[in-house]
This record gives structure tokens, sequence and C-alpha cells, in this order.
């Protein structure tokens, strides 16, 4: 697993896309401490772009290098190697470029700017951390798609529909739903409404750790008696994680039965 990991990642690596999306989040970050001269509200924003960029990058980049890897694959899977070997290490290898690609893009201007001197290095460590689980899980739910599906034109859709319900289609309901039921206690609803989300889960955790969760209203209160705490923050980051575990196995089950 680790040489197909190895082999994907440099393969990602000498890609000119990975180049493009390292140098987007460099110019970002100097852009971004230049017009504001705080890294704190630098932060806030980056969190904006990072929310919705980061899982588009990680949905697209793990359909691409499955489709246009899959002559490749079905060669390796031809020799004496797991097949789990095989689809583990292609993800991981996709998915730890991207991973840093957004770690050195945007922490190379925060680092020059003076990060270790400033009391913002945990909220933005928090954000690279954050962004890091959502490449992981939008990249690891990309193959998941594509691994379902052989067509490649559908396979795209699905995933940039996934994507967009999550993104955007999912807040809409979500809203909607306690407008419709306003009349009842939504605490525990709005808890699991939202732990079925990694990209709001991710966004929460962020405007608590900025301390802005007054934006936030009636659902900001009920975030931070939970999330708010040491014991939220790390159940949100193993809700995070639990994203990611359980679709690479199903990626793993998957291969494993799949007629190739």
């Amino acid at each position: 697993m680790l040489k197909i990991l190895k082999y994907s990642f440099y393969d990602l690596i000498r890609s000119r896309w990975s180049y493009v999306y390292l140098l987007f989040y460099l110019i970002l970050g100097f852009v971004l401490l230049f017009l504001n001269n705080d890294l704190s509200k630098a932060v806030i924003t980056l969190m904006n772009v990072i929310i919705i960029l980061v899982p588009l990058i990680g949905t697209i980049f793990g359909v691409m290098y499955y489709y246009n890897s899959k002559e490749f694959t079905e060669l390796l899977l031809a020799q004496p190697i797991k097949r789990s070997s095989i689809f583990i290490g292609q993800y991981l290898g996709v998915a730890l470029s991207l991973v840093m690609s957004l770690v050195i893009g945007l922490g190379l201007p925060f680092v020059l700017y003076g990060l270790f001197e400033s009391s913002a290095i945990w909220d933005f460590s928090l954000l690279l951390i954050t962004g890091a689980m959502l490449t992981m899980i939008f990249t690891a739910l990309a193959f998941n798609i594509a691994l379902y599906n052989e067509n490649k034109i559908k396979g795209f859709s699905y995933a940039i529909l996934l994507w967009l319900f999550l993104a955007v289609i999912y807040d809409g309901l979500f809203l909607l739903s306690l407008i419709i039921f306003e009349t009842y206690p939504l605490d525990k609803f709005t808890l699991i409404a939202t732990v079925f989300n990694p990209i709001d889960l991710s966004r929460i955790l962020i405007l608590l750790k900025l301390d802005i969760s007054a934006l936030l209203g009636y659902t900001g209160a009920i975030f931070n008696q939970f999330f708010g705490t040491s014991i939220g923050l790390f159940s949100a980051l193993g809700m995070l994680l639990l994203w990611i575990i359980l679709p690479v196995w199903n990626i793993k089950r998957k291969a494993q039965k799949k007629d190739f």
C-alpha cells in the first residue's frame, strides 16, 4: 500500500493542478494579510473560503484521479496485490497531496507574517485541521461515488451534486425545518442535524473557537453550550474523524466485492 500511496502522491505532486492549488492559497494568504493587517480577521475570511472550496476541490480531484487512473488500476489488479491496498493507497495519495498543498499554501504567508508570535495561532491551527479533515472526507466520498458508477459523466454529476447538497441545499432545508417547527424544542435536533453535515460541523467549530458564535443567534447559544466546552470540541473532531473512517472503510469493502 505504501508504494501505491507514494506513486499516487508523487504523480499528483508533479501535476500542474497541484501547483495551481498551492499557488492559489499562497496568493490568497498574502492578499488577506496585506488587506487586513489582523490575523484573526484573516482567519475569519479564510474560513468562508475554505469551508466551501476545500470540499469542492477534494471532490473533483478524487473523482478525476479515479477515472484517469482506471487503466493503471486494472493493471495493478492483475498483480498479486490486495485490492484494499490499491484503492486505499490511491485515496491516501490524493488526499495527502491536497492536504500538503493546503497547509503549505496557507501556512507559509501566516508564518512569515509572525503567526507564532500571535494569539491567533490556535485559531489558525484549528482552521488547518478542519480544512485537512474536510479534504480527506470529500476525497473519500468522491472515491466511493466513482466506485459505484462506471460511467464517468454520472460519477462527476453525482459528486458535484453531493457537494452542492452538503454545502448549500442542506443548510436551506435545515433552516426551513427550524422555521416550520419553531414551537417545538429543537436543541437535540439541531445538534444531530449538524453532525450529519461535515461542512456545517467544521464551520461551527471555527466560529465558536473565534468567539463569534453570537452571529449564529439561537443556534449559536445551543452550539456554545455543547461545542464550546473541551468535551464538545473533541466530540466534534471525533465526528469529523468518523466521517473519514466510514467512507474509507466502504472503499475497502466495495473494492473487495466489485467486479472489475
